[in-house]
């Protein structure tokens, strides 16, 4: 069973509204205290171990194991952009916990 399928099965699905609480608590932390996987060797480790390069048009952040991009951050004049397709997963301590 898909999840799509399985969040009909339980009740009507809901839009990414439904996450603002969640997401607001996540992205209040400390990210740099977070833990990274790599997708390209599986090293974990906290984000403030990265290798960071300061490119334009923003930041490159490498895993100091294998090299592979972790994450990319873009500052625009209105949004920013993260991109953390290099990373298997990111693991946000919540205060208190």
């Amino acid at each position: 069973m898909t999840q799509r399928s399985e969040m009909t099965r339980n009740g009507a699905a809901l839009d990414g509204n439904a996450m603002a609480g969640d997401l607001r608590e996540i992205f209040a932390v400390d990210v740099t205290a977070a833990r990274y996987m790599c997708a390209g060797c599986r090293h974990t480790d906290a984000v403030a171990t990265l290798m960071l390069w300061n490119q334009v048009p923003g930041l490159v952040a490498r895993c100091p194991n294998c090299g592979d991009v972790v994450m990319r951050v873009v500052r625009a004049p209105d949004r920013v952009y993260l991109d953390l397709r290099g990373s298997v997963r990111l693991e946000v301590p919540l205060e208190g916990g």
